[in-house]
């Protein structure tokens, strides 16, 4: 049966999954107390924050918030990312982290109400960050907009021109007239 603390601690991570935009899960095995320091750290930069958790109590509240088949992933030591942040940003520090610790493994996630196997997860990390993107969207709206903008010049010059011709004609016609 379970014990108050367990029961709390899944009501806890319950929450923690429900508000965060996703998960990554990591196999963590062969790191020191302070290379997770480490990495919890630049985690916390991107507004993530890394959990070591026992499967069964993870397995327990991801089924109790809704998110089913992360079974698959939750074999050997897990530690998950909760991110609140910036999922990209997320993913480049934990591949970052891989390179720099090789027992790090990114196993995979869950992400928009899908579970993303490992190759899915680290394919996160060669996303551009969100702020490139939207710096690139930002640029090519510009642009349009300074077309739009010209073709609008372009026609007002357009008519101005031919309004000037109408005019001269009709005071050629009426002076032609007299």
């Amino acid at each position: 049966m379970p014990n108050a603390t367990k029961i709390e601690r899944v009501a806890e991570l319950k929450e923690q999954i429900e508000g965060a935009n996703a998960l990554l899960l990591t196999e963590y095995r062969g790191l020191t107390v302070h290379e997770i320091s480490e990495l919890r750290r630049s985690l916390r930069e991107v507004d993530a924050s890394l959990a070591v958790i026992k499967n069964t109590l993870m397995l327990r509240a991801a089924n109790d918030a809704g998110v089913t088949d992360l079974d698959q992933l939750l074999a050997g030591p897990s530690a998950v990312a909760f991110i609140n942040g910036d999922v990209v940003a997320v993913a480049k520090k934990l591949k970052d982290a891989s390179k720099l610790y090789p027992s790090l493994v990114i196993k995979g996630g869950y992400m928009d109400g899908s579970v993303l196997d490992a190759a899915g997860a680290s394919a996160l990390a060669d996303l551009e960050s969100r702020e490139v993107m939207l710096s690139k969207i930002a640029g090519m709206l510009q642009s349009e907009t300074s077309r739009a903008a010209a073709a609008f010049v372009g026609a007002q010059s357009k008519f101005l021109s031919l309004l000037a011709a109408y005019t001269e004609k009709r005071s050629h016609d009426g002076e032609d007239q007299h």
